[in-house]
């Protein structure tokens, strides 16, 4: 009976909360994974971002620099792109 309301929760999770919450499990500080989540999720599509969760699935990545390189190995150039100059933007405040 507890395991009702968590599905259902989890359910209502929407994809940048899902990608906010896996960003920050692959080690990106939560300030930086926010603001990368808002323009990710509406800058790639829903398979894209599976495809970057599996990412975050698999190990926490340390630091940006290390997750950036595991991202460029999904050899897509516009998930490579985005979560970027998602993060250039972000880590430095200029994201709009």
């Amino acid at each position: 009976m507890l395991l009702l309301p968590a599905l259902l929760l989890a359910a209502c999770s929407t994809p940048e909360t899902l990608t906010r919450d896996g960003l920050i499990k692959a080690g990106i500080p939560k300030s930086i994974a926010g603001c990368m989540a808002r323009r990710m999720t509406d800058r790639l599509s829903l398979l894209q971002l599976r495809r970057l969760s599996a990412l975050g699935k698999a190990k926490q990545s340390g630091d940006l620099e290390q997750f950036l390189h595991r991202v460029r190995s999904l050899n897509d150039p516009e998930i490579v792109r985005v979560t970027t100059s998602s993060a250039g933007l972000c880590a430095v405040g200029l994201a709009d």
